[in-house]
This record gives structure tokens, sequence and C-alpha cells, in this order.
């Protein structure tokens, strides 16, 4: 018996609430992508109860899970995100009658680290990267990575879109996002052609009924992870030859920092950066308003400082 297997057969005695949740998420409009991460989650959270009844979980075991969970190195972001799926998996028991209290409310989250510069990649870096995007499947790559490096979308949200969302003739483009909300995003000229051309040559999924618009070579949705790998191959390639110390841990999601970034050093204002980027807080996007030591340097050389004769 594997680890997954080790890890399921411990928590069969909850299957029913698993089921529950599952059910819950896909009816409250969850998408795949964080169905499949709280379920994770709360399968890891059920499973260190070792077999004690659900009657008997108090906050002091959620408590006790995101100890261990944090002692193992997670984040906080990480650990943050775990307190959440197991929030969530009770106040799913609680709607559909299964539970009466919720165990994991009243927990603080961790504190994220401020002040903690997002990796990104500035204009002229950008333009190298997608230079590095080859393969068989180029264009279709070279479209995925410009909409997260020009148009900010997550990289779950790339996987989730379908053919439908995209108006051409519009040049706008419908993501549906965090906290299960629409966004019509503007797709710049240049991004519009590759896009059609990409849409155009998609891969013809095996499914009649597909409308994935990006599809794997297997005919089927292209997954999160495949993105991820796929960037990262990219990452490496557009990095070979630094020395190790010298390459950054460049990640799909960093094109998204990118594209904050860029956005506000061309002067964009904070509020439509993020509507453009999904943000429910506008406190989210401040973390990409950090100034880089050039900048600083910058600032301070225009100051006209007379200094006394000594």
């Amino acid at each position: 018996m594997n680890k997954l297997e080790r890890w399921l057969s411990s928590v069969d005695e909850y299957r029913d609430e698993l089921d529950a949740f599952l059910i819950w998420m896909k009816d409250a409009g969850y998408t795949s992508h964080t169905q499949k991460s709280y379920m994770s989650d709360a399968q890891e959270f059920l499973a260190s109860l070792h077999g004690k009844p659900m009657s008997a979980v108090k906050k002091f075991h959620v408590v006790s899970f995101l100890s261990s969970v944090r002692e193992r190195g997670v984040s906080d972001a990480t650990r943050n995100r775990k307190h959440a799926s197991v929030s969530c998996f009770f106040k799913a028991l609680i709607d559909l009658e299964l539970h009466t209290d919720n165990p994991a409310t009243g927990i603080k989250k961790s504190k994220m680290e401020k002040n903690r510069v997002p990796v990104y990649l500035d204009e002229s870096d950008l333009t190298r990267f997608l230079q590095h995007v080859d393969g068989k499947y180029k264009l279709r790559n070279l479209s995925l990575f410009l909409l997260m490096g020009y148009m900010g979308l997550r990289v779950g949200e790339v996987h989730s879109l379908n053919l439908n969302d995209y108006n051409a003739e519009r040049r706008t483009l419908s993501v549906y996002g965090k906290g299960r909300k629409w966004r019509s995003l503007p797709v710049p000229e240049v991004v519009a052609g590759v896009l059609s051309q990409a849409v155009e040559d998609r891969l013809e999924p095996w499914r009649a009924k597909e409308n994935a618009m990006f599809t794997s070579q297997k005919g089927r949705r292209i997954s999160i992870r495949s993105i991820q790998q796929i960037a990262a191959e990219t990452f490496d390639r557009f990095q070979e030859g630094l020395p190790e110390a010298h390459r950054q841990p460049y990640s799909s999601h960093k094109l998204r920092h990118s594209f904050a970034t860029l956005l506000l050093r061309k002067g964009a204002d904070l509020r439509t950066v993020q509507e453009l980027l999904g943000h429910a807080s506008i406190q989210t996007t401040t973390i990409y308003t950090h100034i880089t030591n050039r900048e600083k340097e910058e600032a301070v050389a225009r100051l006209d400082i007379q200094i006394p004769q000594f």
C-alpha cells in the first residue's frame, strides 16, 4: 500500500462528509482546481484525527493540525490556505445539516511576511523570456504566457478558459476568477493576434463537447500542472548559463507579478490594477508597489545637495 492509499484508507470513516463537501463545493460553483485543493487539505486534516468522531472535534484539533503543518516548513500562505479549507469543510457540513459548529472559526491567520519584494521580470526580461518559448506547441504555450504576463491571469484562470470566453471581434476576454467572480478584460492587439491564431490552430479534442480553449496533446483540457511544468522548462532555458547564485525562483505565477509591476510603473492607478487582477481587496494589490534599489538611487540623485565649505 503506497502513501496515498494509506492516507485515503485513514479517512474512510469520513467518506460521507467528504462526499458531501464535494457536492457542496460543486453546487456553490467552486472551480475544479479549488475543489481539488480544498478536498486534499480536508483529507489531510481528517487523517490527523486518527478516527476521532466528528462530534468530538474541537478547536484544539484544528490548531494542532495547523501547527504540525507549520513544523513541516510550509509557508504562511500555505498554512492559511489549509486553515481556509478546513473552515470551508465545516461550513459545508453545517449548511448541509451534518454538523452543528465550526471549530476552525476564530483561529488567527499566520501573519504574512511584510515588505517582501515579489519576484518579477522587468519589460526587457519578459521579452527575452517569451523568446525562449519553444517546442511542438509553441503557439499555444506563447498564448498561455501572454495571458499571464500581459493580462495578469492566474494559472487556474488560464486552465479554466473556454472558447466562448474570448470575443475576437471586441477583443475582450471573460475570466472566471477567485471568489467565483467574473471579470471582463481588454485583450491587447498583439496578444489578440497570437490568441486568435492559437484558437484557430487548437489541438482537436477527443471529446466532442470539450470547450476548453487550451488542450493538451492528449486532446483534453490542459492541466494546471502542465502549464506550470511548461513554464518551469521555459524559465530553465531563459536562465541557462547563469550561475546558480544569480538564478531567480521564477514560476508561472511570477508572470502575473510582472504584469502588475509593469502596469504600476507605467502610471496605472492602483484601483485599475486591482480590477484587472481580480483582487477582492486593494490591500492585496499594494504588494506590487515595491521599489527597487535602482529607483531609490535615482530618486536620491534628483536632490540638489549643497554642502557648505569646511
